[in-house]
């Protein structure tokens, strides 16, 4: 029984370290602010300012 505990959490941790990272690269490779650009064109179209 403890086994399959100890398995499952260090499967969800590295799942989530996994996660991390991956959120990590895409801040570095600029996505961020692709997504508020894009953010930003999608509300001013709607708002009709743009």
């Amino acid at each position: 029984m403890k086994s399959k505990i100890v398995n499952s959490r260090f499967f969800s941790l590295g799942i989530l370290g996994l996660g991390v990272w991956m959120v990590y690269q895409g801040y570095q490779n600029g996505e961020a602010q692709v997504v508020l650009d894009k953010a930003v064109r999608i509300c001013m179209e709607c708002i009709g300012i743009g």
